[in-house]
């Protein structure tokens, strides 16, 4: 079985075409957690709705949490799937991508599965992509298109809460550095992301120079030239 995990906070206006993506998954082996944030604009009356057309694939949870990492990983906690994929509120699978991650899975104890990422800005596509997991060390593989055994993250750990943007990307080093993770793409389209949120800002630039910094792959003196590009950067926009 397949776990899939959707996390939430005030996701009224675009949370229902994740929802309607998952409906029209051709492989039907899985089962569904929506991690809500304490939404007030709707969202829980949406999710609500929703649950009965799971016919009991679907379950929910709604409670503060401390920011997105911390929402995945109580989902993950929650889900009793092999592998476990986290689509966005405001993101949506392709109608096959269950069925390719199953049928690609090579059933190890720890592994990866990701495939191509398609880009959404200002409702048309902006592009499709894939990074292949042997240069991780330089960029990140496409974290929404990723799914990952439930051992994986047992044995570890999950999403670390030292990052606010940057945890996917601390989390797929350090499976990296372990050789018995397998890395397994799918060169075909899995997920659709919508152009936003903190990890496309310069919070997200900056923490993942830090990230790099930290694990050794760039020196001190590249992470202190982005660190100025950024600080810089905000400054003249501020002045303006």
């Amino acid at each position: 079985m397949i776990s899939v995990i959707t996390v939430c906070y005030n996701s009224a206006a675009t949370i229902e075409k994740t929802f309607e993506s998952m409906l029209k998954q051709t492989y039907q082996d899985f089962e569904y957690i929506v991690v809500d944030g304490g939404s007030t604009d709707g969202t829980l009356q949406i999710i609500e709705k929703y649950q009965r057309r799971f016919n009991g694939k679907m379950r929910y949870i709604s409670e503060q949490d401390r920011g997105i990492y911390d929402a995945m990983n109580k989902g993950i906690r929650m889900c009793c799937g092999e592998l476990i994929g986290i689509v966005n509120s405001d993101d949506f699978y392709e109608a096959n991508t269950l069925e390719l991650v199953a049928s690609h899975s090579t059933g190890a104890k720890y592994e990866v599965v990701y495939g191509m990422l398609r880009t959404i800005k200002e409702g048309r596509e902006c592009s499709v992509a894939i990074y292949h997991h042997d240069f991780l060390n330089e960029r990140m593989i496409p974290h929404p298109t990723c799914f990952i055994t439930k051992k994986a993250y047992e044995d570890f750990g999950v999403y670390s809460m030292d990052y606010k943007s940057a945890a996917d990307y601390e989390l797929m080093l350090r499976f990296h550095e372990h050789k018995e993770v397998v890395f397994s793409p799918i060169y075909a389209v899995l997920s659709n992301f919508t152009v936003g949120g903190i990890s496309s800002t310069n919070v997200g630039m900056l923490e993942t120079a830090l990230l790099k910094y930290r694990k050794g792959l760039i020196s001190r003196g590249s992470y202190f030239v982005t660190w100025v590009q950024v600080k810089f950067g905000d400054l003249i926009r501020k002045t303006r």
